[in-house]
């Protein structure tokens, strides 16, 4: 049999994207339920001064029975399109960076688009904690690439319904919310390299604890997340820090260059050992939501952004660092210009 040729009469068009791309606008939401450690304690044998102590978190907020991370992404998104100055019509693309979307498809992203009125592609990413400044990092690549204009990037977790109350080592980590951003074209370099991998080894560290088809085949129940805690706390601590000093280099920025740091809000003693490593100076604005939001994984970093923008803790078009790192193991950084 001979091989047919290649007719050779057409060539392919390569779409044209921006020169770079920006953050224009972020948003966030919170749900209404506050949830004081003193409504966890007495389920995990514990203290609200134990709790702090080895967490930093106060309280969290947790979505109600029928709010969904559909409705929480929605709410996120209309806040950071009203800081970008756009209508959802502009919208090319959504990213949700989500692991607590009960369905295993469709995907969230897709009836978050059309509650918005859009019919843009629309698509799910799993990477835990560090979702989304992986999606953060794709959306840049599309808006430069050529595939998208506007892309919207939304972080939203539902964790209350993953987390066993009577957990000890988790049960006080988790909290819910939604933050959103839309990514743009720019007339200059706002959004570095990506400093990014996995340590699939140690996937254990932090996993729904039984898979879909034990649940139905063992009749366990709903499936929580669970974390060996100090497995992850020694992966942050020493791990992180060298991943963020690369993503200021990749980025030709030195610490002191910062007016803000943004890490996953996982833990403020994770924070505090974070800020040593770098060397920060004093000056630079810390992300410390998790005081009063928890750790709320893809949300973590949206929702402190939003936070520290609108309370003006750190400057509109200042440089940001961002880091987020969790399950998988996973992680992604990168430096940006704050919107």
């Amino acid at each position: 049999m001979t091989t047919p040729a290649p007719k050779g009469t057409g060539t392919i068009t390569a779409p044209s994207g921006a020169t770079y791309s920006r953050i224009l606008g972020v948003g966030g939401y919170r749900p209404e339920r506050v949830v004081w450690n003193s409504e966890l304690v007495e389920a995990i044998d514990s203290s609200d001064e134990w709790i702090q102590e080895r967490s930093g978190i106060k309280s969290r907020r947790f979505a109600a029975k029928d709010e969904s991370v559909v409705d929480m992404s929605v709410a996120a998104s209309h806040e950071a399109l009203a800081m970008a100055g756009l209508e959802a019509s502009a919208i090319d693309a959504v990213i949700v960076a989500t692991v607590t979307h009960p369905y295993q498809t469709p995907a969230a992203a897709p009836i978050v688009a059309d509650r918005l009125g859009i019919q843009a592609a629309a698509f799910d990413i799993s990477a835990a904690c560090a979702g989304y400044c992986h999606a953060i990092s794709l959306a840049n690549d599309m808006v430069r690439g050529g595939s998208a204009r506007h892309v919207l990037v939304i972080g939203v977790e539902k964790l209350s319904e993953f987390t066993d109350p009577k957990d000890r080592g988790s049960a006080f980590i988790f909290g819910d919310g939604a933050g959103a951003a839309i990514v743009g074209p720019s007339d200059t370099p706002a959004i570095g390299p990506t400093v990014w991998g996995s340590d699939g080894a140690q996937w254990k560290a932090i996993s729904q604890r039984d898979s879909w088809v034990d649940v139905r085949d063992k009749d366990l129940g709903w499936p929580a997340i669970g974390m060996a805690g100090q497995t992850v706390f020694r992966w942050a601590v020493w791990g992180m820090a060298p991943v963020a000093l690369k993503a200021l280099d990749a980025a030709g920025v030195r610490p002191e260059d910062l007016d803000a740091f943004i890490p996953h809000q996982a833990n403020m003693r994770i924070i505090d050992a974070m800020i040593k490593q770098l060397k920060l100076p004093s000056d630079i604005a810390v992300a410390r939501d998790i005081a009063d939001t928890a750790n709320t994984s893809a949300a973590s970093v949206p929702l402190a952004t939003e936070r520290m923008l609108r309370e003006g803790a750190a400057p509109r078009g200042g440089l940001a660092l961002q880091i987020g790192f969790g399950a998988g193991l996973v992680y992604a950084a990168q430096v940006i210009v704050l919107p």
